[in-house]
């Protein structure tokens, strides 16, 4: 399964630092794989501690991860609908994401110029949502028009007529459409139109170091601004994590922990993109390899089954699962069969979170 989650923000805000920082923290890890497809697409691996447990258990000879594709999108500015700035290029780049990290600028740097003279984050945000949404009205001004030519031939597109209305009064108010995208046919129509402002949002407040201990004013209001909308708000600092990054892993591990990082921003970042795809993981483990595989919540046992391979869903038997819990606290399959914890799912299993599965098939 590949969905792409898109990093955004004005110039100078610290957006390529971060994907830097996570293409070369990726690049260092010997055993996950990760690939840049172009330079300004990265396939990085999803942290995940179950993994070691798993190998170990099972002595597995190989570690294969989930991954998350991040995409760099350079700097939208003031006035990118209407082609400012490489404006139009870079609003087609955002459509084909799956989801938006923008990156906020929290801390002041004399050396670091801002494209708005000085660092406001509500500002900033407001910058960019608007000029997506103005990119947003643009195609549903378009879709609007020919909806109402067709309806008066055909009076059952009153609905889909009623909607885009909605969207385009919207958008016209400088509002994201995600903020209204609730019924089912909006939510179509925004999927359908790819519309920016309806992409699932996590906001990235990008701090100087001093910001991870002592959360500014700044900071403050991102988050604010992320519970207003239900969206998800992470700190990080770019800069030092583009430091740790460059380390070997133990001497990354060991410099954060001398600066109280508990968890690594791009962890947080990795993490929280996935969460923002509506993505989860199960799990399959053996003497062969431990994998972590990618599936979107809500998957049936068959479907997550077709994500190894085509043969194994169309012969779908059934399925034998260990909640990865059960596994880490009784070390063994054979433990958790004798507990009476090993389960057999059938084709209308709603996949959890951590299933370490066994599927049984014939083809």
């Amino acid at each position: 399964m590949s969905l792409a989650c898109g990093i955004v923000g004005l110039p100078n805000v610290g957006k390529s630092t971060l994907f830097n920082a996570i293409t070369r923290s990726a690049a260092s890890a010997a055993n996950y794989p990760f690939t840049t497809i172009d330079p300004n697409v990265g396939i990085v691996p999803v942290p995940d501690p179950r993994l070691a447990v798993l190998s170990e258990i099972f002595s597995s000879k190989q570690i294969v991860p989930s991954t998350t594709t991040f995409v760099d999108i350079a700097g939208l500015v003031r006035g990118a609908s209407k082609g400012e700035g490489l404006g139009n290029a870079f609003l087609s780049h955002i459509r084909e994401v799956d989801a938006i990290a923008m990156v906020v600028r929290c801390f002041e740097d004399k050396n670091v110029v801002h494209v708005e003279e000085h660092p406001d984050a509500l500002r900033d945000i407001e910058i960019i949502t608007v000029e997506l949404a103005l990119a947003d009205l643009g195609t549903v001004d378009k879709r609007l028009e020919k909806t109402e030519a067709r309806v008066k031939a055909d009076p059952k597109l009153a609905p889909e007529l009623a909607a885009l209305t909605r969207l385009r009064d919207a958008l016209d108010a400088g509002k994201p459409a995600r903020a209204i995208a609730h019924d089912e046919l909006t939510l179509s129509l925004s999927k359908e139109l790819s519309l920016l402002t309806a992409k699932p949002l996590l906001y990235v407040a990008n701090v100087d170091e001093a910001g991870l201990t002592s959360p500014s004013p700044q900071v403050a209001a991102v988050r604010a601004r992320a519970a207003m909308e239900q969206a998800e708000c992470i700190v990080v600092c770019a800069k030092l994590e583009a430091e740790l990054a460059a380390l070997p892993p133990d001497e990354a591990a060991a410099y954060a922990k001398e600066l109280g990082v508990e968890q690594s921003g791009l962890d947080q970042l990795i993490l929280g993109s996935y969460r923002l795809l509506n993505l989860m993981t199960f799990l399959t483990a053996g003497e062969k390899e431990t994998r972590a595989w990618t599936i979107e919540r809500g998957t049936k046992a068959p479907q997550a089954a077709g994500e190894i391979h085509s043969d194994i869903e169309r012969g779908f038997i059934r399925a034998e699962i260990a909640s990865y819990d059960d596994l880490a606290k009784l070390r063994s399959l054979a433990a958790v069969r004798e507990a009476g914890l090993l389960r057999s799912e059938g084709r209308d299993y709603v996949m959890q979170e951590g299933d370490v599965v066994n599927f049984k098939f014939n083809v």
